[in-house]
């Protein structure tokens, strides 16, 4: 059985779901596929969230935002949302979530810090539903 696929999509790709992809990836293994894309992608990583991960050991620095395409959709099992609204096209058969988180954008550390501890939560709940206890 092929592992499950979560795609991670918000606005610009550059901080939240960056930073959901992250812990996803490192909590999970490879026990869980991990993809995140924006429905407006902007040109880098938001710096105050790859600053925010490092400090959790988790190196986002060199990922780049992508556009969210319908194939990325189609290939995922769960889909996340994080404030793109309509901009994501929906699929029957497919597990939508959408986590109301703040944008990292433009916010100072503290605050950035605030939003990746509650995405940390939330990934760490969804990785418990998604795999077998070990």
């Amino acid at each position: 059985m092929s592992n499950p696929t979560v795609l991670f999509v918000c606005v610009h790709n550059a901080g939240r779901s960056q930073m959901a992809a992250g812990y996803l990836q490192a909590l999970a293994g490879d026990r869980i596929d991990v993809l995140s894309a924006g429905s407006q992608p902007k040109d880098q990583v938001n710096p105050v969230a790859v600053d925010a991960m490092r400090e959790e050991g988790i190196d986002i620095a060199d990922n780049a935002p992508k556009l969210l395409t319908v194939d990325a959709v189609m290939e995922s099992d769960v889909v996340i949302t994080m404030g793109c609204g309509d901009a994501c096209p929906i699929f029957p058969g497919k597990r939508y979530e959408d986590w109301q988180l703040d944008d990292p954008a433009g916010q100072d550390a503290a605050t950035v810090r605030r939003i990746r501890d509650e995405i940390r939560h939330r990934v760490e709940i969804l990785i418990g539903e998604l795999t077998p206890p070990a």
